[in-house]
């Protein structure tokens, strides 16, 4: 009798699979895959369905906040030791979505793939360390609300004080990130050149490893995540004290869903005048100040 009811089960399950496959014919949902499969086709029906999901945000029913972000970037977003997604700016958008009457959603997703994910609707904006300089005209931006620099660094023991010390040396950065964007700019050519090489990465948990281990001399990351992994998990590294450039945080949108963006401002501006944020910043770091939103 056990081995005809686990047939059974089987038989129902495999016909379950069936009928999902039939309906979704047979393709990828990876918001990756299908836009490398499908191509332009697929980029337009995700752009008018993003338009569609945010447009009945908008009528001002109840829904959803979905914030995209790295969970592999402390402090602004990453996984706890309990398990669940915490951070800097997931605090922050937590509180704005609870103010807005909408259920917070937070979404881990690819870097890379952010775009698409924006694109899509699969999220209503990237909050997570968001570095605006060279994306303004990309995206709708609240910001900025956020300092930020681009920094290198190195270990502890290490005899590298200087960029020039850079010289010969393995350096890694995040794929598609600010810091990357930053090293390909013509005026840090010479810089990048003398590295002995650079290799991208897909997160900065796995570079700090890296650097520990001997895998690499040097991480060009941000200021922001270098000393909170510092000072927080006791890393045995340090920052290089001249940065390779300077930045500001802001909040990406899809290009021209201004009403969302200017809701979610306004309630940032509101916290800001409660004392709210500077209870958050001296949370995750130990001032009151950093928070430039006007």
């Amino acid at each position: 009798m056990k081995k005809l009811g686990r047939n059974i089960l089987w038989m129902a399950t495999a016909g379950v699979l069936a009928l999902g496959l039939m309906a979704c014919g047979g393709k990828s949902t990876s918001g990756s895959e299908a836009g490398t499969k499908e191509g332009g086709s697929t980029q337009a029906g995700s752009e008018q369905a993003g338009t569609e999901k945010a447009e009945a945000k908008l009528e001002g029913s109840k829904g959803s906040f979905t914030v995209g972000f790295d969970q592999e970037f402390p402090p602004m977003g990453f996984v706890g030791e309990d398990g669940n997604y915490t951070g800097y700016d997931l605090e922050l958008a937590e509180e704005v979505a609870k103010r807005l009457d909408l259920t917070f959603v937070p979404k881990p997703i690819n870097w890379d793939a952010k775009d698409l994910e924006l694109n899509s609707g699969n999220i209503d904006c990237i909050w997570n360390g968001f570095g605006m300089e060279g994306r303004e005209d990309s995206y709708t931006f609240v910001g900025p609300y956020l300092a930020n620099k681009q920094v290198f660094v190195v270990r502890e023991d290490s005899d590298i004080s200087s960029l020039s010390d850079l010289k010969g040396k393995a350096v890694e950065v995040q794929k598609d990130s600010t810091g990357l964007t930053a090293l390909n700019r013509e005026e840090n050519k010479s810089l990048k050149d003398s590295f002995g090489s650079l290799t991208e990465v897909g997160d900065y948990q796995n570079a700090m490893m890296d650097l520990e281990s001997g895998a690499c001399d040097a991480i060009c990351m941000d200021s922001v995540v270098a000393e909170y992994q510092i000072k927080t998990f006791k890393k045995k590294a340090k920052v290089l004290s001249e940065s390779l450039t300077e930045e500001q945080y802001g909040i990406g949108f899809k290009k021209g869903n201004i009403e969302l963006a200017d809701k979610v401002k306004k309630t940032l501006l509101e916290m800001k005048e409660e004392g709210v944020i500077d209870k958050i910043n001296e949370k995750w770091f130990g001032t009151t100040e950093g928070f430039i939103l006007q």
